[in-house]
């Protein structure tokens, strides 16, 4: 057994060579995958799988790579498990030639990068937490990639481990899936192929995290008309669509603003205002845990639009919302077994488990909605989409052992 680990790559080794294969997506594309980097990185896991002796590993057409481990000999009836992590960077930061550091026992000092980035301890309290790690950061001139990358490298070890380990197990799903970032939400994601019962995103933070509460999530653009008069000759004629833009905003409670909130607490967020006098558009993505409160939102943006068209005449001002995703935890609500078995392995990992509520989405959360109760784990690393980002290798090998452990208490007969 030591002879055959001896050669096992480490999480942090596996993670390393992902962060340096481009896979930003792009949120302007209409097809699946967004981008056609993705597929440099499915090759390579569908590659380092078959290595590894998963020879059922492949990647179709959409860039949703799949890979299964069977269940050990007499363990067919125990729960399939799905581990799953996704291929794509973010576009808020550039995902290209990233040039990864490795700050050896670091010391808990304020990180200063290139392009005067400064990963301070006021800024990410935490750090103080991690002094004496291996800590890996960018150079400061791009994002790191370990929103995903890391999970798919924990994911993959955790492979490797059971394989090597000749640990009893269920079977073993595993999938790598596109464009998560830009709210794909694993919608080609084929689950009877799949074959899981239950699954996990790698996907959070901390590594003792648990997820099973995100937000509900919708996008609403409101489209305005104006009327172009000459200024000189504009009283009781134009209709200043840009100037509607900025009344629109200003009608939203300013502390219901992102930067204003935290937890559960919801909000309305300005991503896209730009016009004329003649037209202009005004974008924002909305959210909330509580579903009355989701709700009560969007109609507070219908009652804005109501009351513009009131004022200004019908047409003025088109609303579209389009539903984004929806709160996970309606659907893990009824197989809290997923959650306990994941705190479990975290206690054995030699942490405390902590729920934290996702200010965003996973692509577990339609996996949810899909039928596949899908809650997240952390993968250990921190400010992620932008160079600030930050991870430690020994967060990465807890992450390992939690899966590990969640494996394990998903294989018992009967």
């Amino acid at each position: 057994f030591v002879e055959r680990t001896r050669f096992m790559k480490k999480a942090f080794e596996r993670l390393l060579e992902y962060i340096v294969i481009h896979t930003t997506s792009n949120d302007d594309a209409k097809i699946t995958p967004s981008t056609d980097i993705q597929f440099d990185l499915a090759k390579k896991l569908v590659s380092d799988m078959k290595e590894l002796g998963i020879d059922s590993a492949f990647a179709d057409e959409n860039c949703y790579v799949y890979g299964w481990i069977p269940a050990t000999e007499g363990f067919e009836e125990c729960t399939s498990l799905g581990f799953i992590a996704h291929l794509d960077t973010a576009p808020d930061a550039s995902g290209e030639n990233v040039r990864p550091i490795i700050h050896e026992n670091y010391n808990g000092d304020d990180i200063k990068l290139n392009n005067g980035v400064i990963i301070s301890r006021e800024v990410f309290p935490h750090l103080k937490n991690l002094t004496g790690r291996t800590l890996i950061t960018t150079d400061g001139t791009t994002l790191l990639g370990a929103d995903d990358k890391a999970g798919i490298a924990e994911i993959i070890t955790m492979a490797e481990r059971i394989l090597t380990e000749d640990l009893p197990h269920g079977k073993i799903c595993i999938a790598f899936t596109p464009d998560e970032e830009i709210g794909h939400g694993a919608s080609l994601l084929d689950l009877k192929l799949f074959g899981a019962d239950f699954a996990y995103t790698v996907d959070g933070g901390a590594e003792n995290e648990i997820e099973y509460e995100n937000f509900n999530a919708a996008k609403a653009v409101f489209t305005i008309n104006g009327k172009s008069i000459h200024p000189g000759e504009a009283k009781n004629k134009m209709i200043n669509a840009s100037v509607l833009a900025c009344e629109i905003n200003a009608m939203l409670p300013k502390a219901d603003r992102p930067e204003h909130t935290e937890d559960r607490e919801g909000f309305y967020h300005l991503t896209d205002i730009n016009g004329s006098v003649e037209s202009a558009s005004v974008s924002y993505i909305i959210r909330d845990h509580d579903e009355s409160f989701f709700n009560a939102r969007i109609n507070t943006l219908r009652h804005i639009e109501k009351t513009l068209n009131e004022t200004y005449g019908d047409g003025t001002v088109q609303l579209q919302i389009t539903e984004q995703y929806r709160n996970m935890k309606d659907k893990i609500s009824s197989c809290m077994h997923l959650v306990d078995n994941a705190k479990a392995a975290i206690m054995t990992a030699g942490m405390e488990p902590q729920e934290v509520p996702v200010r965003g989405g996973t692509d577990g959360a339609q996996l949810s909605y899909r039928g596949l109760p899908c809650p997240n784990l952390g993968t250990g690393g921190y400010a992620f989409h932008g160079p600030y980002e930050h991870i430690t290798t020994e967060g990465m090998d807890k992450v390992v052992d939690i899966l590990m452990g969640i494996v394990k208490r998903y294989a018992h007969k009967g």
